[in-house]
């Protein structure tokens, strides 16, 4: 408890003083999100910032191919992914794709709790995506989209990055993985606010990378906060059985699942396994 009272007051008094080490986006990201943002910006210089980062361009193929796409012919080109995204979406999705190469760590116990942390992400990412598709189909007027699920779902848990890296700086203290845990579920909502923050990112995203795990907060409308709390209830994240039962029901009631067990067939199954091998 005294090693987390002491990472907490450590990294909140960072905040105060703008000291804290956020991470940086992948550069390649960067240069997406501000070409995105030009006006004059065509696809076919999308595809050649996009094809400076073969991680990236093969995510976007794999994104162009995927199922959430619908389309049965496959793309093979960065250009011709590009084109079946779209400019309006490429911003947030490679974005959301970069994000892994923030996940590491030179500390073996450090590298090992970014690694889990990445992997729990797509977890919960590859079901939130996955009930945004299919609430898309029926409701094709909402103002939700699926680009801002998939950016929004890969930076709920974000706040983890700058606790980790406060550990790693300390290994001797806080370089502990039971304490780890605890202190990552203590504090990094409000870091990872700053981390958005930092970033540039909407007040949306700043708020669902604050709130996703503060259930006092419970939108009466349907909410880019409901899909990620799917997630985390799919993957045991909330291990409360009735706040589990809560949330589903009021899942129902506003469209996102069409009954509460809806996440355990083998069709939605199969869709949240075709989402996470986009992010593998």
């Amino acid at each position: 408890m005294a090693a987390e009272n002491a990472l907490y007051t450590i990294l909140m008094e960072k905040i105060k003083q703008d000291a804290l080490v956020l991470p940086t986006l992948p550069e390649v990201a960067l240069k997406v999100r501000q070409a995105a943002d030009d006006p004059d910006i065509n696809l076919s210089h999308m595809s050649d910032i996009i094809g400076q980062d073969p991680a990236l361009a093969l995510g976007m193929i794999k994104v162009a191919n995927s199922a959430l796409l619908g389309r049965s012919v496959k793309v093979e080109t960065v250009s011709q992914a590009v084109t079946r995204i779209g400019l309006r979406q490429i911003k947030s999705i490679s974005t959301a794709m970069a994000l892994k190469q923030v996940f590491v760590s030179e500390n073996e116990v450090v590298a090992m709790q970014m690694k889990k942390s990445w992997h729990k992400t797509i977890d919960i990412a590859s079901v939130a995506i996955s009930l945004m598709s299919l609430y898309l189909k029926d409701n094709k007027h909402t103002p939700l989209t699926l680009d801002t699920i998939t950016l929004a779902s890969l930076v709920h848990n974000i706040g983890v990055l700058p606790i980790l890296t406060e550990a790693e700086q300390h290994p001797d203290i806080f370089a502990n993985p039971t304490f780890l845990q605890q202190a990552i579920a203590k504090l990094s909502g409000k870091v990872g606010g700053a981390v958005t923050r930092a970033w540039g990112f909407s007040d949306e995203l700043t708020l669902l990378a604050e709130s996703w795990s503060d259930l006092t907060i419970l939108p009466k409308e349907i909410h880019y906060l409901d899909f990620i709390r799917a997630g985390a209830i799919y993957h045991n994240i909330f291990k409360n059985e009735s706040t589990k039962e809560v949330l589903l029901n009021s899942f129902v009631k506003k469209g996102l699942l069409p009954d509460a067990d809806f996440m355990n067939t083998d069709d939605f199954k199969d869709l949240c396994a075709d989402v996470k091998s986009m992010f593998t």
